[in-house]
């Protein structure tokens, strides 16, 4: 039985098979130790390990070497060479990856940008809402802020009553009893007797009292002098305003910096910004006598410090600051504060002039002391001897050359500028002032001849000998002084700086953007006539630029000398046809209307196809009543230049002239050249109404349209046709259908508005106005709209929103404007009219309407005289545009009114709307 049990536990003495893993079948496939595997023995195979998993039913686990990119050189191409053909297929991989990308990202940036704003939309950010609310603000003043009441604790607590009640103590109540009490009786402890047996005597106590007080008031009132037995009340109430009260907390910081500054003048009392700071705080707390010993004491220990002489001088009065300074003089003779101090002390000017003449004994080299002793002197002789004797002993002092310069005659000042410009060759101030000197001379005597040349030749000897003495003047420092000698009505003089100096240090190729740059500077800052003589020198140099030209006859403006620009302009740019206009212009404005028919014939010569000048001499010759030649021109410009404005301007003469029919086959003629233009149907539709013939005038209108459905002026014109004619609902649907095509149109939406409104349909104009808002958000004709369509509580606050949403445009500021004027606010009316048209003015917005609405504002509430400033304004700035404006300068019969009459017919038509 023994041997039985001892072969069945065998095995455990024997080797383990090669393929043996300890708990293999129990699945501890992984669970191997160095005592299973022996010092020298292989794990299990990866055969023996698939296998095993097999038998359990395992999948095999995943190699990730198995499938391998090729591109990491291993496995299967790992010897192979890399050639130029694989880097060539690579790189087109790495490109057709990075286009797949880029479209990829394009797209992926596109959806999430789309994303967001529809999230933008749909959930707008609190910051958002309230950003109008933000911006306003910014427009309140700081006394609006000051205003502004103080937050309380509006939370709602619960107040805690107190319903316990307490019995008052019988003490308590006459203890208070007491307090109110009055006695008029003195005890028998308080009826003190004296020695004498008498009894205190009050009375007599307080007409004491009562002299001491006035002795003090006495004392208070005569403080200045001593000597003062009465109070002069003004004074005495001056003295208790300069009576300083200080608090506790300044009181201790007072003692803080006493006890620190007397530490300081102890510890180093050689230190003379100690002893003034001690000084400062003593003053500061109104103990004068202590500040004057503590900065005497300082002046002993620190007699070579300048400040401290100053300061003690300072903290004196008059008599004894003499004294200080006297002693000042005699630690620092050198000092040049001390001595000009010493002399404003001094209120007599024979005094002060000899202080100062010792003090330049002992500082003859001092500039500010000459000055200050020449500045003394009335006669001026006498100035000039100082002077002379002055730039002997200061030869360097140009300021001492110049104003000696000045106090003699012309020979003179040339005699003493040329020894200048030998004992101070650097200064520039010289030469200049030489140039001003000949120019001076040349406008004190007519007679004279021109200077140009002469000061010419000075300016550059200036730039040549500052060059030769290494002076780095600048070309910005000598544009300055151009300016300055502008300013100082030295014309010449500025011209030659300019000529001389402007190219300094520009290279070639940055002459033109350097030089406007220049020129427009100085245009801002109202320097014309430097402005000019850039101007001039650019057109030397470059005579051909048409942007120079037109710079220079802006800067000359209606002068004499624009005519002989012109005339430069046009024979260096001769097809420039905006200087030939703007000269016949001039000429017919100037009532020559010979001069301008020559300018326009010659402008002919050099510009024979040009559609502008054509129409310039067809506009002066009606203008002018001659018809006839206006119809021959328009005729010759048809064959020669042939555009489309030329044939739309020839029917629209024909219709002014009262000829309908020959206007109707000019225009279609013309519609068989330029189909496209749309002005052309829009005048054959109203020539057909006009003749009361709707049917055409459809026609017309509809042909357009087809032609040109993007012009949102015909749909209008189309609408209005169907309207007129009892068709409402056609006119909507004309509307609707030009919103579809023009999407965004702010005119469309508008008549869209008008059109409900014509109809009584108030609520549908309300809901029309309110999508348009949508669709054009900041469109400032929808905003005024919608401001008056509001009910009067509320429309200043719509006005805010519109003015924040269109950028205060100039319609919408007209329509504050008319707010105001409604609710009699006067004087905030006028100045939002002139507002309005400023901006009008800024942005070149020539809408007329805004100065009709001023005009009648002026009307109704102004004088003559400022209904006439409106009308000169308007007519300088020729509006040809605005709603109710532009209908009526284009009416028939109004084509030959001035800007005046067509302003005075806008106001009228106002008055009806």
């Amino acid at each position: 039985m023994a041997s039985k049990n001892k072969d069945r536990l065998a095995f455990l003495t024997m080797p383990a098979p090669a393929s043996y893993v300890a708990g293999l079948g129990r699945g501890a496939s992984g669970f191997t130790t160095r005592s299973d595997i022996g010092p020298a023995r292989d794990g299990p195979s990866a055969e023996a390990i698939a296998e095993a998993q097999a038998r359990r039913g395992e999948e095999a686990e995943y190699d990730p070497d198995a499938f391998q990119d090729p591109e990491s050189e291993t496995g299967l191409f790992a010897g192979t060479i890399y050639e130029a053909d694989d880097e060539e297929a690579d790189q087109i991989f790495a490109r057709v990856d990075g286009a797949m990308e880029s479209r990829r990202k394009a797209r992926r940036e596109a959806r999430e940008a789309k994303e967001r704003q529809k999230a933008r939309v749909d959930r707008p950010k609190i910051q958002e809402q309230f950003s109008d609310l933000k911006r306003g603000l910014s427009a309140v003043t700081d006394e609006e802020w000051g205003n502004l009441p103080e937050v309380g604790n509006l939370t709602k607590r619960r107040k805690v009553r107190e319903t316990r009640s307490y019995v008052v103590p019988d003490s308590i109540l006459v203890g208070d009893r007491n307090k109110l009490g009055h006695e008029s009786s003195l005890s028998a402890q308080q009826q003190i007797v004296d020695k004498a047996g008498d009894i205190t005597d009050f009375v007599e106590l307080g007409n004491a009292r009562d002299k001491v007080l006035s002795l003090r008031l006495d004392q208070a009132s005569g403080a200045a002098s001593g000597l003062s037995t009465s109070i002069n009340p003004k004074d005495y109430l001056t003295d208790l305003n300069s009576v300083s009260v200080k608090s506790e907390a300044e009181i201790g910081d007072i003692k803080k910096a006493r006890m620190l500054f007397d530490s300081m003048v102890k510890s180093n009392p050689k230190y003379a910004q100690g002893w003034i700071a001690a000084a400062c705080v003593e003053e500061h707390a109104g103990r004068m006598v202590a500040a004057r010993k503590l900065i005497n004491a300082g002046c002993q220990q620190c007699p070579k410090s300048e400040e401290i002489w100053l300061e003690a001088a300072r903290l004196h009065k008059n008599d004894d600051a003499k004294v200080i300074l006297a002693n000042a003089v005699n630690s620092l003779q050198q000092s040049v504060k001390i001595w000009l101090r010493a002399a404003d002390l001094e209120a007599d000017p024979n005094v002060k002039k000899r202080v100062l003449r010792k003090a330049l004994d002992s500082i003859p080299h001092s500039v500010r002391l000459w000055k200050e002793a020449i500045n003394l002197e009335t006669s001026a002789s006498d100035a000039r001897l100082l002077l002379a004797r002055a730039v002997e002993i200061i030869p360097q002092s140009v300021e001492l050359w110049l104003a000696l310069a000045k106090l003699g005659s012309s020979e003179h000042a040339k005699g003493v500028l040329n020894k200048a410009r030998k004992a101070v060759p650097t200064s520039h101030e010289i030469w200049i002032a030489a140039a001003h000197l000949i120019e001076h001379e040349a406008q004190q005597n007519a007679s004279h001849g021109s200077p140009g040349e002469t000061i010419d030749r000075t300016i550059l000897a200036a730039v040549r000998e500052l060059r030769k003495h290494g002076v780095s003047f600048s070309r910005d420092q000598w544009i300055t002084e151009a300016e300055n000698s502008d300013d100082l009505s030295m014309p010449l003089t500025c011209e030659a700086i300019v000529k001389s100096t402007i190219s300094m240090d520009v290279e070639p190729e940055d002459r033109i953007p350097t030089w406007l740059g220049d020129l427009e500077s100085l245009q801002l800052k109202k320097r014309l006539t430097a402005a000019r003589a850039v101007a001039a020198f650019m057109l030397k140099v470059f005579p051909n630029r048409v942007d120079v030209w037109e710079k220079a006859i802006e800067l000359e403006g209606a002068s004499s000398s624009s005519e002989a620009l012109f005339e430069k302009a046009v024979g260096y740019c001769p097809q420039a046809e905006v200087f030939w206009l703007r000269w016949a212009k001039k000429k017919w404005l100037d009532g020559n209307v010979p001069g301008a028919r020559q300018i326009l014939e010659q402008a002919f010569l050099a510009n024979p196809e040009s559609e502008n000048i054509w129409l310039a001499a067809v506009k002066l010759e009606a203008e002018n009543g001659e018809q006839d030649v206006a119809r021959a021109l328009l005729i010759r410009a048809r064959e020669v230049a042939n555009t489309s404005r030329i044939w739309m301007k020839a029917a629209v003469f024909e219709r002014q002239q009262g000829r309908p029919q020959e206007a109707l086959a000019i225009l279609q003629t013309a519609l068989a050249k330029f189909p496209t233009f749309s002005k052309l149907y829009m005048i054959q539709g109203q020539i057909h109404e006009n003749l009361g013939d709707h049917v055409a005038s459809r026609a017309s209108f509809t042909a357009g349209l087809k032609s040109c459905p993007k012009d949102p002026r015909l749909w209008i014109l189309a609408s209005r046709l169907e309207e007129k004619d009892g068709k409402s609902i056609k006119a909507r649907s004309l509307l609707e259908k030009a919103r579809l095509m023009i999407p965004g149109d702010e005119t469309l939406w508008a008549e869209a508005v008008l059109v409900e409104e014509r109809s009584n349909t108030f609520v549908s104009a309300k809901s029309v106005l309110a999508r348009a808002l949508q669709a054009c958000p900041s469109s400032c004709h929808l905003w005024a709209i919608s401001v008056w369509r509001e009910s009067r509580p509320t429309r200043k606050s719509r006005a805010a929103d519109a003015m924040s949403k269109s950028g205060k445009h100039p319609l919408v500021l007209c329509t504050v404007a008319r707010l105001f004027w409604a609710e009699r606010k006067i004087e905030k009316a006028r100045d939002w009219f002139h507002r309005a048209v400023q901006a009008a003015l800024e942005d070149s917005l020539d809408l007329g309407d805004i100065w009709a609405w001023w005009l009648r504002f002026e009307r109704e509430y102004g004088t003559e005289t400022r209904q006439q400033e409106v009308v000169s304004a308007c007519i300088a700035a020729a509006p040809r545009h605005g709603e109710v404006w532009q209908p009526i300068a284009k009416a028939l019969g109004n084509e030959a009114k001035s800007t005046a009459d067509i302003l005075n017919l806008v106001v009228d038509a106002l008055d009806d709307r």
